[in-house]
């Protein structure tokens, strides 16, 4: 048995460790109790999409080979845009696959028509917007810019978010999604992406969470009378 001063020492430790890391560990345990209870479908907004959604056939297409995208094609991917086909070749150009035309936007307007594609169609639009740039906060952080947000009026303050250059619907984001990546982002100690689970603070609190339990276990074990009657 350790004596009644190093008993302290221990003692102590473990109480600073354990108010020092004790929100932390409220704010992992609230964190991990959010993610195991929540529908991760719902948190990506599915019951806001379309159930079905029809993808047309179109017909009378140039070859890809045939556009003047000034580059040999590495990738390729067909678009329904408002109705009209369209090539998105190398990540990088949009062309009209009927004619071959360039495209170097999207408008508003298509963006819309995109938007309803994808979303329900009992949603009303309530605003349109055009980003430009976002922050490492940013509900859209990582996705192609830029983009139109489309807002719709619901209590869940639901947005859409279709790319300009492509015309692709990236995502949408609503009330429940920016609960989870809040909490996410006190769950990973990312506090500046948000998205990495290898931060030096993590680490360090994870350690020092680890040396507090151990602690534990020591003072336990220290000051524990059956233990105590066990080795004398």
């Amino acid at each position: 048995m350790v004596n009644r001063k190093t008993a302290k020492r221990i003692r102590k430790t473990h109480r600073y460790l354990g108010i020092f890391l004790g929100i932390q560990f409220l704010m992992w345990t609230i964190s991990g109790l959010y993610f195991s209870w929540t529908d991760i479908d719902e948190i990506h907004g599915d019951q806001f999409r379309r159930t079905s959604m029809e993808h047309p056939a179109f017909e009378n297409l140039v070859s890809p080979n045939a556009v003047n995208s000034g580059e040999q094609v590495t990738s390729l991917e067909l678009r329904n845009i408002d109705g009209a086909p369209f090539y998105w070749i190398n990540k990088s150009q949009l062309f009209n696959a009927r004619t071959g035309a360039l495209k170097t936007d999207i408008t508003q307007e298509e963006a819309l028509i995109i938007a309803e594609h994808h979303m329900n169609p009992e949603l009303k639009v309530r605003s349109v917007e055009r980003l430009e740039t976002v922050g490492n906060h940013s509900e859209y952080r990582g996705r192609p810019l830029p983009a139109y947000v489309i807002a719709y009026e619901t209590p869940e303050n639901i947005v859409a978010y279709v790319s300009e250059k492509d015309g692709a619907f990236q995502t949408l984001r609503h009330r429940d999604w920016r609960w989870f990546d809040f909490l996410w982002m006190t769950h990973t100690m990312d506090y500046q992406g948000r998205d990495d689970f290898n931060t030096l603070l993590l680490r360090a609190f994870s350690l020092l969470g680890l040396i507090t339990v151990l602690s534990g276990f020591v003072l336990w074990f220290t000051s524990s009378p059956t233990i105590r009657k066990i080795i004398k």
